[in-house]
């Protein structure tokens, strides 16, 4: 019995692939738990357009990721650090605070784990952080950090 996979299945094969298995194994457990379809014109032209679809849906991501990138980079987050008496900054502003302070004032959703640069910022003056928005994708946000008056 010919079958298309619709998940992988550990010593038959992967999602999406052909396989050959007996006629009972393939009525009595593949497609009844929904691991696979039984190979017909429907079943591949189905596939194909669920692939396809996939393969559109990436690209729109990268695009949306592409322009959030370009967007980042003219946007400056400022933040306000408390100064000791050397010029030391005390604490940091970590990835969640510019996160939080992003989503507020410019309602742009990022994901502080996505921060390649995963210190917090601890000195005065312009910083910029590296973030991965999509696989290959990466914007800078830039920080501020002012003196506390």
């Amino acid at each position: 019995m010919k079958l298309i996979l619709l998940q992988d299945v550990k010593n038959v094969g992967k999602k999406d692939q052909v396989v050959n298995v007996s006629d009972g194994y393939g009525a009595n457990f593949l497609i009844p738990r929904k691991l696979a379809v039984p190979l017909t014109e429907k079943a591949i032209e189905i596939r194909d357009q669920q692939n396809l679809d996939a393969k559109e849906a990436i690209l729109q991501k990268r695009k949306t990721a592409e322009e959030l990138a370009l967007k980042l980079s003219s946007i400056t987050l400022e933040f306000v650090g408390q100064v000791g008496k050397d010029g030391r900054m005390f604490g940091s502003i970590s990835p969640k605070q510019i996160v939080e302070a992003m989503e507020k004032t410019y309602g742009i959703v990022l994901d502080k784990r996505k921060f390649i640069d995963h210190y917090a910022v601890n000195a005065l003056g312009f910083t910029r952080l590296k973030i991965e928005l999509d696989k290959g994708v990466v914007g800078i946000v830039n920080v501020h950090v002012n003196e506390k008056v």
